[in-house]
C-alpha cells in the first residue's frame, strides 16, 4: 500500500474543525482550547476535475484546507516525530451541508449526514512532503466562478500540523494513506449547482502555485431529501 494512492487505498479521513479563529467566529463557536476533530468517509472523496453533488434540500458550503497524508502507521507519537511519519500533501474541500450541521447541533447530533454525502469531500493529488519545507506556512485559497471567497495561510492554524498528529495518534492508530483535513480559513459560504469551483496552495513566499483543482457543481438527483 502506497501513500500515493490515498484516494483508493486510504481507510480513514480525519477531519479537525474549527481551527482557523475567525472561521469558528464566523459560524459562532467558541474557539476551541484543544483539537477537534470528526470522521468522513472515503466513499466521499472526489478526484480533481469531478463534480460535487447538491443533495436534495440542502445548502453545501465550501471549506478548503491542506490534506496531510499519512506515510507510516502511527499511534501515540510526539509532536517531534510525527512528521517522519508524513508522507505528503494533497489540497482538499472539506464540503458541508450547513443547514443539516446546524440542525444537529441543536440535538446535539453526530455530523456524519451534514458531512459524509457522496463527492463531499474533494482532493487534489497525491503532493511529495518536499514540494513543502514548511507545513506551517502554506497559502490556500478558493473561488467560485472566479470570485475569490476564501484566503488564508496555516500559520493562522490554531493548532500546528504536527500537534494535531500527536492528538489523533494518542486516540486512534493512523494508518498508510489515511487523511487529516487541518482546518478551513474563515470565508465559507454556499455553493450551488452551476458554480464552478477552484481552489490552489502553495509555499507561503513562493509566485506560483503548487496545485491547482476545478470541480463542477451540480444538484444531485437522489433518494435523500431534507
Amino acid at each position: 500500500m502506497s501513500a500515493r494512492t490515498f484516494l483508493t487505498t486510504g481507510k480513514k479521513i480525519v477531519a479537525i474543525g474549527r481551527n482557523f479563529s475567525e472561521h469558528a467566529k464566523e459560524l459562532g463557536n467558541a474557539v476551541p482550547t484543544s483539537p477537534f476533530f470528526f470522521l468522513k468517509p472515503t466513499s466521499s472523496y472526489l478526484a480533481n476535475g469531478g463534480t460535487i453533488e447538491i443533495p436534495q434540500g440542502c445548502e453545501v458550503h465550501h471549506e478548503v484546507e491542506l490534506a496531510v497524508v499519512m506515510g507510516k502507521e502511527t499511534r501515540d507519537c510526539p509532536a517531534s516525530k510525527v512528521m517522519d511519519h508524513v508522507a505528503g500533501y494533497a489540497l482538499a474541500i472539506d464540503c458541508t451541508a450547513r443547514n443539516l450541521q446546524n440542525e444537529a447541533k441543536k440535538k446535539g447530533l453526530p455530523w456524519s449526514t451534514a458531512k459524509g454525502f457522496d463527492t463531499f469531500s474533494p482532493i487534489s493529488e497525491f503532493i511529495p512532503k518536499d514540494s513543502f519545507t514548511d507545513p506551517n506556512d502554506i497559502d490556500l485559497w478558493l473561488k467560485i466562478n472566479g470570485q475569490i471567497r476564501q484566503e488564508g495561510n496555516t500559520k493562522n492554524m490554531i493548532f500546528k500540523v504536527p500537534s494535531l498528529i500527536e492528538y489523533v495518534s494518542s486516540i486512534m492508530k493512523l494508518e498508510v494513506g489515511d487523511v487529516i483535513l487541518t482546518g478551513t480559513p474563515s470565508g465559507v459560504g454556499p455553493m450551488k449547482a452551476g458554480d464552478v469551483i477552484t481552489a490552489g496552495m502553495k509555499p507561503g513566499k513562493a509566485e506560483k502555485d503548487i496545485v491547482h483543482v476545478q470541480f463542477n457543481v451540480a444538484n444531485r438527483n437522489g433518494l435523500f431529501k431534507a
